[in-house]
């Protein structure tokens, strides 16, 4: 049973570390087949960055239109989640498809709290970038010594 926020925050983040541990063996078994197969490819691959007064999240998201992405940031928890439609005109056949329509869900445990309205976000040639600003009581903040 929980009982507190950071329960449900160690919650997600167990589920994170779970997932990622699942996609590494997804990937060790790709290699060692030798085909462009990954589970991976579902989700954008991010980055994270602590840059003092603000996070900076960066995220592989080609071929995925602004409007059908969707980010929201709850407390300390953010989900990026989006769709990828590639429909096939009418009356057209199709000869060859390695593009679908696919969806993601990314979800993250950021390590401070936000100031959720001054968050920006910007799309530009598939790379989302997210910059968080810290909460004031969150930024860090330098102590003088008497």
């Amino acid at each position: 049973m929980f009982t507190r926020w950071s329960d449900i925050d160690r919650m997600f983040e167990a589920m994170g570390l779970l997932r990622g541990r699942l996609d590494s063996m997804y990937d060790d078994f790709d290699r060692s087949f030798g085909t462009g197969w990954t589970l991976s490819g579902n989700y954008p691959r991010t980055n994270m960055v602590d840059r003092g007064d603000f996070l900076e999240l960066t995220a592989e998201i080609p071929g995925i239109a602004k409007n059908d992405l969707n980010i929201k940031l709850q407390g300390n928890y953010l989900e990026i989640s989006g769709i990828r439609n590639i429909a096939v005109p009418e009356g057209y056949t199709v000869h060859r498809r390695e593009r679908g329509t696919t969806s993601f869900t990314r979800s993250f445990s950021l390590p401070s709290e936000i100031d959720a309205s001054k968050v920006t976000a910007n799309l530009a040639n598939g790379i989302l970038v997210l910059k968080l600003p810290k909460a004031e009581a969150a930024k860090p903040r330098q102590i003088t010594i008497n």
